[in-house]
Formats: structure tokens, sequence, C-alpha cells
């Protein structure tokens, strides 16, 4: 017998496993058998499939191929597409009273969101030029709290359009290089 220090010259090598007997060895058995039925089957399933002409078909389990319900098909489309941040501002679209208060929302309307990485910029309209320069003022607050409900970054900027002007029409009497009723708006 060698002692623990001793190495007898032999070269160390992965630990011997013991010897399987009895009752583990039938429970080895009996999952390789399982597995190897649980094969069998799966690979005749497929072959009777394809004889009969068609694909996988929808069991009693559930599958990718099943419906679903409509919130949870409308977010994986949402996620698979990479519309998360376009979604979310949409959301703060239909939100926008409560996120810029009654009064800011009956005069200026969110109208779009450019979503290039390098602009991300909120295009909103306002009614009177009042308004606008009121918005102009509160932009860098309501970016904050567009970010903070949105994520960080996700709107840079908030670009302020004023009224638009009348519907141009042009009649007879007209000066020559005049844009007509835009010449006062702009």
């Amino acid at each position: 017998m060698s002692g623990p220090g001793e190495q007898g010259g032999a070269v160390p090598g992965p630990a011997k496993q013991p010897e399987v007997s009895g009752v583990d060895l039938a429970r080895v058995a009996l999952r390789a058998a399982k597995e190897q039925a649980r094969a069998r089957g799966a690979a005749a399933q497929q072959k009777k499939q394809a004889r009969r002409g068609g694909g996988l078909r929808s069991g009693a389990r559930s599958d990718g191929r099943d419906p679903l319900p409509l919130g949870s098909a409308i977010n994986r489309l949402i996620t698979e597409r990479g519309w998360e941040t376009p979604a979310a501002v949409g959301g703060v679209m239909g939100r926008w009273p409560q996120i810029v208060g009654e009064d800011l929302a009956n005069h200026c309307v969110p109208v779009r969101y450019d979503e290039d990485p390098a602009e991300r910029v909120l295009t909103v309209q306002c009614d009177s030029t009042a308004w606008a320069t009121q918005l102009r003022l509160l932009a860098p607050q309501l970016v904050a709290r567009l970010n903070a409900d949105l994520g960080h970054g996700t709107v840079r900027m908030i670009k302020v359009l004023g009224p638009g002007g009348p519907q141009r029409t042009f009649g007879p009497l007209r000066s020559p290089g005049s844009k007509g009723p835009g010449d006062t708006y702009g």
C-alpha cells in the first residue's frame, strides 16, 4: 500500500466511475429504452404525416402554429419587426393629454416621429404662434418627461410647427412674385 503523498509512478487520469449494478443498472437501461422508443415514434409519426401528404398537423398540445390572442399576436409582431420604439411613441400620441396636460393638448398636437437613430425628433403642430412659443419654452422638460416614460434617448428633440395658413387659392388678381395668402403666414 502507498501513502497519501505517493503516486507509485502512475499517471493521474480521469476518476474511475463505480460499477453500475442492480437497481441503478435497470434505471439506466429503462431510460435508454424510453429515449430510443421516443425517437422511433417521432420518426414513424413523421413518415406517416409525409405519406398523408401533409407536414406536421396541430394536435392536442399547443405549438407555434396555434392561433394566438390578438394582443399576443400584435406584441409578437412588434418584437419580431423591431417596432418597439415607434409603437411606444404611438402610445404617447394617444396619451398626449395626460402627458402634457389638457391646456397644452387642446392647442398642440403631435404630428409625426422620426425614428432615425441620429434624429429621433417628435414634431408637434400648434394652432397659434403663442402656443408654439409656449411649447418651445417647455420643450426641454417635455423631452425629459417623454424619455422617462419611453426610455432614455427615445426623443432627442421636439420640433414645433406654428399654425398653418389658410388654403392657398389663386384668384385672377395677383401681384407678380406673390405667394398669395401664404405671404402672411410664411
